[in-house]
């Protein structure tokens, strides 16, 4: 009788470490898919900051690094990596069409290179909030936040990182372009690359090189 019981308790012992077995392996089923759905939306997310030409490039990085987690079984880093880059490449897209929407409420728009550029400055002095981009869109600059290059190579002795400057800095600010140095500035302007605070790019040193 008491092996009977004994053999009963066994048994139960064994049903009750599959069921919490098989609990364990649902739920890492289940973050892994919660952890697959974030990487997911990141790179949807990522995917419309690239077809807007405003993807940072940290973003791809730490999208990357998601899937690394998620093969290591790290479900939990990578959902909250995934998230990161989301929100990073969401708030890519929302400061562009921030920006654009700026320059449209001043009736300035991206156009393409005219003729000859105008400026009323001969130099500039950054206030805190101000990039490239927007200064070279003043209407008392270049009107145009396509020709930021312009600002960058005729600085590039005070610029270290054209994606970073700081309050209080002057810039020289020069009209005497060529077309072909306009055509150049927007070029460059529009296929650098992705956003991200890492110095000058190789991409920058051929610039200004040229």
């Amino acid at each position: 009788m008491k092996k009977l019981n004994i053999l009963k308790l066994a048994g139960l012992m064994v049903l009750v470490i599959s069921f919490a077995v098989g609990c364990a392996s649902t739920e890492d089923k289940q973050e892994a898919g919660k952890a697959e759905a974030a990487i997911a939306a990141a790179k949807a997310a990522n995917d419309k900051a690239k077809a807007e030409g405003y993807e940072w490039r940290d973003t791809g990085k730490i999208i990357e690094s998601a899937e690394k987690a998620l093969k290591e079984g790290k479900d939990e880093e990578a959902i909250k990596l995934a998230n990161k880059a989301k929100s990073q490449a969401e708030l890519a897209v929302a400061q562009k069409q921030e920006e654009l929407q700026r320059l449209q409420n001043n009736g300035i728009l991206p156009v393409a290179v005219a003729e000859g550029v105008s400026v009323s400055e001969d130099t500039y002095t950054v206030v805190r909030g101000d990039n490239l981009w927007n200064i070279a869109a003043k209407p008392s600059i270049y009107s145009n936040p396509y020709h930021w290059p312009l600002i960058y190579k005729a600085n590039s002795n005070k610029i270290k990182d054209p994606d970073l400057i700081y309050p209080n800095q002057v810039f020289d600010i020069k009209g005497d372009y060529t077309v072909t140095e306009m055509e150049a500035a927007v070029y460059h302007a529009k296929n650098r690359g992705t956003w991200s605070i890492n110095g000058v790019e190789e991409v920058d040193k051929v610039y200004l090189s040229k």
